[in-house]
């Protein structure tokens, strides 16, 4: 009987505090062994990851997968697929786009029980605060909710209502009461919605008047009401997509004040500016909006001084005739495509270009996902952890095109884009679900 179901040999091995060379044991889904030295043992499989950096699983903690209900736009099958194509080994999936949402029991059980199905890495499902269900949380909790997301501006679905202050801060007491986090999208209802009505009465409809309409000063008035609920009701709070520093900066001025608080940020303001969506209109378009080259210089800035947490897709793709958008940027779906590249864009443009330690890369997509949501067992290559691993050619360039993408509709910004650094081999659980390009599940 051998003593490994899996050995992986001669890779660099990744943890968020060193780079060593070894071998990694996994029995029955788990970690039992890594070593500096070879293994001596046998087992059913082997991979030689000569030449190869074995990391954790990408752990992306914000996509809209929109089944069931809205399957048309994307799907739990294709955009986990999408994702182990990516090196992602676990996701949280929005509760919005699902029809119906996911804000009661009923509804959470539904998508779990087809996530279980489907997906092809590990799911993990928010559920949501809206005004209509605050007697449902508890539940929710129950059930398995990892955490609760709620908009503080209009969502663009008519099922899912943003929250107001009060449900807010009704809902937050409520969140605090059990334990779990509230996770938020931050944007100022009252200015977006005056500053597109002048813009559009005034016939200003292009990228940059849409952009200017979404400023980051309406990202900052929300998140300084909503850390202020935070401190009045003890909850604990995710910022999501935080598109500037000076965004960053009020979450950590709070943290300095004892607020549990955290922020994400995502590949697409780490990698893409404003000029990206006059040149490649809707498949670029998102909201909060892309910035400037200097908030995008900003937030690396950020990165590189531990001033944010974590670092997701926010994968929130559509139909094709849904991002067309050709004189008027108010119109068209507002989410980017992304959770195939979220790994690539930080290898390129952080490793690469700017010297990021592959141990911050692993920090802000594993370790610290895990650690902030309870991921017991997820995050690292330690003993006793999930065999959820990948590896990674770091020297490996490509471009990437439209037959690439395992999505059920193959658009993204990123379209076209020379990356380096390749995911060989995503392993799941001690099963290989992705390898050189071809999906290897059979869900």
């Amino acid at each position: 009987m051998n003593s490994y179901d899996l050995i992986i040999r001669n890779g660099q091995i990744v943890t968020e505090d060193s780079v060593f060379k070894g071998d990694i044991g996994v029995k029955d889904g788990k970690i039992t062994e890594v070593s500096t030295t070879a293994l001596t043992e046998e087992a059913s499989n082997e991979i030689d990851a000569a030449g190869l950096h074995v990391m954790p699983g990408v752990i992306d903690t914000h996509v809209h997968f929109n089944e069931p209900g809205r399957t048309e736009w994307e799907g739990l099958a294709t955009g986990s697929r999408s994702l182990a194509a990516g090196g992602a080994t676990s996701f949280f999936d929005m509760p919005l786009n699902s029809t119906p949402p996911v804000i009661n029991k009923d509804s959470f059980d539904n998508k779990n029980e087809l996530a279980d199905k489907k997906a092809v890495v590990h799911p993990y499902l928010w559920g949501g605060l809206v005004p209509q269900n605050l007697a449902d949380l508890k539940d929710l909790n129950d059930n398995g909710a990892i955490g609760f997301k709620a908009f503080m501006s209009p969502s663009g679905i008519d099922d899912f209502d943003n929250a107001n202050d009060e449900t807010l801060y009704k809902g937050m007491q409520k969140i605090a009461s059990f334990g779990s986090i509230l996770a938020v999208h931050a944007e100022s209802t009252v200015i977006c919605a005056q500053l597109q009505e002048e813009k559009l009465e005034a016939g200003h409809t292009s990228a940059r008047d849409f952009v200017a309409s979404r400023p980051i000063v309406s990202e900052m008035e929300a998140v300084r009401r909503i850390i202020s609920y935070a401190e009045a009701t003890n909850c604990k709070l995710h910022v999501v997509h935080a598109s500037s520093k000076q965004v960053t900066d009020l979450i950590n001025d709070a943290k300095k004040r004892g607020v549990d608080a955290s922020v994400e940020t995502c590949a697409h303001y780490l990698a893409l500016t404003v000029e990206d969506l006059e040149e490649k209109g809707g498949v670029a378009k998102c909201m909060p909006p892309l910035r400037d080259q200097e908030e995008v210089d900003g937030l690396w800035k950020a990165l590189a001084n531990d001033e944010i947490d974590m670092i997701a897709s926010d994968h929130s793709p559509a139909p094709a005739d849904m991002k067309t958008i050709t004189e008027n940027y108010f119109e068209g779906w507002g989410g980017i495509s992304g959770a195939q590249s979220t790994l690539n864009v930080l290898l390129t443009e952080g490793y690469h270009k700017r010297n990021f330690s592959l141990n911050k890369i692993v920090q802000v997509t594993a370790s610290n996902p895990a650690k902030l949501f309870g991921l017991e067992g997820k995050g690292a290559l330690e003993v006793d952890y999930d065999a959820d691993i990948i590896l990674v050619d770091l020297n490996e360039s490509f471009e990437l095109k439209e037959e690439d993408l395992f999505y059920r509709h193959q658009h993204s910004p990123y379209i076209g884009k020379t990356f380096k650094g390749n995911i060989k081999t995503t392993i799941v659980s001690g099963n290989t679900v992705y390898e050189n390009g071809k999906i290897l599940a059979d869900k």
